[in-house]
């Protein structure tokens, strides 16, 4: 089964892969980018689109950092209190055993 996935995933990404290499042979149109502080360099359409893509999504994943630093922290604290409500509980069964004797 996990090979079947294996495969699956090699086979989206063979497909992904060749849909951007299309893409990119497909838009060679030089382009200037005008932000109006700064002029960047003539670079082909699709250079400009996938250092897009990539800034979105290093944004994106800076913007999650905190939703992510608070999870992490959550769990954490989730986790000590299980600890301490497990040994806790294991006393209180020690302490009902002691009792019975």
């Amino acid at each position: 089964m996990r090979w079947i996935k294996g495969l699956i995933l090699a086979v989206i990404l063979l497909v992904v892969l060749l849909i951007g290499i299309l893409f990119a042979v497909n838009n060679q149109q030089a382009i200037a980018l005008n932000l109006i502080w700064v002029e960047l360099p003539a670079v082909s359409f699709s250079v400009w689109l996938l250092a897009t893509l990539t800034f979105g999504v290093l944004l994106g994943m800076l913007a999650m950092l905190g939703v992510y630093a608070r999870l992490k922290a959550r769990l954490a604290r989730s986790e000590r209190h299980n600890k301490q409500q497990r040994k806790e509980l294991d006393q209180l069964r020690t302490q009902e055993f002691k009792e019975l004797t």
